[in-house]
């Protein structure tokens, strides 16, 4: 069997830093498949590569494996800055003088556009797709000597249950618990939407695959008894899946009094206060809404297959159950004009006290559906490379003005974040006071009742 040393390559923590849970759950299959392994994360580490190397001397690796969470953070202010793959490139170089050992890259990165990604890094192999076969198999077939592609293709999409479980190490969790508050679990993947924009049906496919309530259950429970962990961040593409599984999980929770905390991505469609009522007793204390856009137009443009009065619903259901409620508005996208700016800033009023976050433009990725939109409305040509952030921008408004008036109508408002580096700089200030978790839920302030 093989050694292999895990490396988690993020360390942007923006808005906060984020545990390596890829990296943990592949770890934990190599475990399994009676491999040794070694994490170490390049964050923890305050991104100094001397306790790297010495680590990696010391554990003598058959295999480096390095996980990729982000080619970038997605947001058209940041310039290079938000491009992480040229501190991959350097990190690889430096790898190369203190192991001979081949270096494989995998992670939701390295799925949308493997190859082109392969190549840049200049790495040894790259793992599309799940990680929990295609890993173990690729170590046995390399201590075997074996000729392989530099890109593995994925394996068949394992089941819900046959997820593997991650595998936490302590000091690391000590680290994310002292610097943001939580760690982060997964009770599904894969996203049956389409929207236009998004990679994460090529990431996970096209159907939701649930685990079991109770081992995600169980999970939280060793958690919270191993670690003291109080807090959790589910990092499924959507928490509320149509059929309502979810609340499976939460009435679970709930049956063994688990007493944690925790918030999700969700999408603003087809919850009410009853629901909502049920997740705030299992724990919930806010959420994240993938609202997207602006108005119906742009809704529509996105092929997002919900309404404003969809996300009305939501969000008022939110504010009646007293849940802070984030909603994430990318402006620019398909189908945007002058008027659409002008209802959408009518439309994020009528949201009340949540908080809204606004984007300008929609970061481009290879395959997506809005790559070909992107195509027929000469944003891009077909050969363009999209290895560094290209942005979609609608030509039926003037970039400049869409943002003047996103600065206008979120100037003053704590609630109302634009560009993203302001919402940034506020949630810094909350870091500075002690504050960990989202810490964007701090700046909604319920009406008093009486």
């Amino acid at each position: 069997m093989s050694r292999v040393f895990f490396i988690s390559s993020n360390t942007s923590t923006d808005p906060y830093p984020v545990y390596p849970l890829g990296m943990a759950v592949v770890a934990g299959a190599m475990q399994n498949a009676g491999h040794e392994v070694k994490q170490y994360d390049w964050l923890v580490s305050g991104e100094d590569l001397d306790p790297m190397f010495t680590a990696l001397k010391q554990f003598d690796p058959g295999m480096l494996s390095i996980s990729i969470r982000n080619i970038d953070n997605v947001d058209s202010f940041s310039g290079e800055d938000g491009w992480y793959l040229r501190k991959i490139k350097e990190l690889v170089a430096a790898l190369r003088i203190h192991t001979r050992a081949p270096i494989v890259v995998g992670g939701p990165a390295m799925t949308i556009m493997p190859e082109v990604i392969a190549e840049y890094l200049e790495v040894d192999h790259a793992v599309v797709g799940e990680g929990e076969r295609s890993l173990p198999a690729l170590a046995d077939d390399l201590a075997a000597g074996k000729k392989l592609p530099r890109v593995i293709q994925r394996c068949a999409p394992l089941e819900g249950d046959k997820f593997a479980s991650p595998l936490f190490e302590a000091d690391m969790v000590e680290y994310y618990l002292q610097h943001s508050g939580m760690v982060n679990l997964q009770t599904k993947r894969g996203c049956p939407y389409r929207c236009s924009y998004c990679s994460y049906p090529h990431l996970e496919g096209r159907t939701f695959r649930m685990r079991s309530p109770q081992l995600v259950v169980d999970e939280l429970e060793c958690l919270r008894r191993e670690h003291g962990v109080e807090r959790v961040f589910f990092t499924d593409s959507v928490f509320n899946d149509p059929q309502g599984e979810y609340l499976k999980l939460c009435e679970e929770m709930i049956r063994r009094e688990l007493d944690m905390q925790w918030a999700a991505f969700f999408r603003p469609q087809g919850m009410g206060r009853a629901e909502l009522a049920l997740m705030k007793r299992s724990g919930l204390y806010a959420l994240e809404l993938g609202t997207d856009a602006g108005a119906d137009k742009t809704l529509a443009g996105i092929d997002k297959n919900l309404t404003y009065a969809d996300i009305f619903a939501v969000n008022e259901a939110c504010i009646a159950e007293r849940l802070p409620a984030a909603h994430y508005v990318m402006f620019g996208g398909p189908n945007e004009d002058e008027s659409t700016v002008l209802e959408a800033l009518k439309n994020i009023e009528r949201l009340g006290v949540s908080v809204v976050f606004a984007f300008s433009g929609i970061r481009i990725h290879p395959g997506a559906p809005l790559h070909q939109r992107a195509i027929a409305d000469g944003v891009v040509s077909a050969d363009d490379s999209l290895l560094k952030p290209v942005y979609y921008f609608s030509p039926e408004v003037d970039q400049r003005w869409m943002e003047e008036k996103l600065a206008q109508g979120f100037a003053g408002r704590k609630t109302r974040v634009f560009p993203p580096d302001e919402g940034l700089k506020r949630i810094a200030i909350m870091k500075d006071f002690g504050y960990r978790g989202l810490l964007w839920d701090k700046l909604v302030r319920f009406p008093k009742t009486t």
